[in-house]
């Protein structure tokens, strides 16, 4: 028989910040000294929005400028509105609602997030969250990869009893694989559930998971999680019950094998020692990380 996994803590809901000029954001967990290995393999969350912004005065696309990263991922989740990327492995894209943009650092990248140009143009309403995925020492040198996942590709899969459905953005929900593919294993399930609806889900043993409803509130195995909290719970055990209690709810389900490594991390960087830190900031700022060409 399985055992249900524990609630070791419901992480308040953040005060808000800015990224840049185009993301008011929450950062809802964090890998900070001492933790890592409770949230590992994922590093931090940020979530942005729900914000509306207005048609750009002069038509500049609001976001974050060219900036390195080394040693991790970045998986990119909207909800609302358009972002455009580009980086120095030559990669560009645009993703909007539903869209996925999975992009591992590895090596180093240089990149920037911009509203896209549509967005900017005509304004609208921004909401995405932005996760940071750790890779292991064996990875952290590696290739710098780059997924753009479309929502038609992600597989919504129904809940049992009309409570709802689940995207299926990575790993695999009732016999349905997502399309990201992932270096250590892991689940990334966007959910929608009814009012009332219930559900239970069944993650390995072993592994940590957190529960974050974006929109509404949710009873996890027992524990009141509001919106914008997050339940952080622990590697012994497989069942997850999630209940919306009193109204829809949308809800960021997270599960992965932890990587059992040292985690040092400063700014864009997150290496396993100092010096690999220090070894980073020398090749961004000699540039061997590359750039990016001026657009024409």
């Amino acid at each position: 028989m399985s055992s249900m996994k524990t609630v070791n803590e419901i992480r308040r809901a953040p005060a808000p910040h800015w990224v840049g000029d185009g993301f008011p954001v929450r950062t809802v967990f964090a890998a900070h000294s001492g933790e890592a290995a409770a949230i590992s393999p994922f590093l931090m969350l940020d979530y942005a929005g729900p914000h509306d912004f207005p048609p750009s005065e002069d038509g500049r696309p609001r976001g974050v400028d060219e900036h390195p990263h080394r040693g991790f991922e970045t998986v990119t989740i909207v909800y609302q509105g358009e972002i455009e990327h580009r980086d120095s492995s030559g990669n560009s894209g645009k993703i909007g609602p539903g869209d996925v943009q999975w992009m591992t650092a590895a090596s180093g990248v240089v990149h920037e997030e911009k509203h896209g140009t549509a967005f900017t143009q005509r304004g609208g309403t921004l909401e995405m969250i932005q996760l940071w995925v750790n890779l292991p020492a064996r990875e952290k040198m590696s290739k710098p990869r780059y997924q753009e996942i479309l929502s038609a590709a992600i597989p919504n899969v129904p809940l049992a009893g009309d409570a709802g459905s689940v995207r299926v953005i990575a790993g695999a929900f009732d016999n349905h694989r997502g399309p990201a593919t992932t270096v250590t294993p892991m689940d990334v399930w966007d959910i929608r559930m009814c009012r009332g609806g219930s559900a239970s889900f069944q993650l390995p043993n072993g592994a940590n998971a957190i529960v974050l409803p974006l929109v509404g509130r949710a009873v996890v195995n027992g524990s009141d999680v509001n919106q914008h909290e997050c339940a952080m719970l622990g590697r012994d055990g497989e069942t997850l019950e999630i209940n919306a209690t009193d109204a829809d709810a949308t809800i960021l389900l997270l599960s992965g094998q932890p990587i059992d490594e040292p985690v040092v991390a400063q700014g864009p960087f997150v290496m396993n020692t100092a010096d690999e830190i220090r070894q980073a900031i020398q090749d961004y700022r000699g540039g061997r990380m590359g750039s990016l060409a001026a657009k024409a």
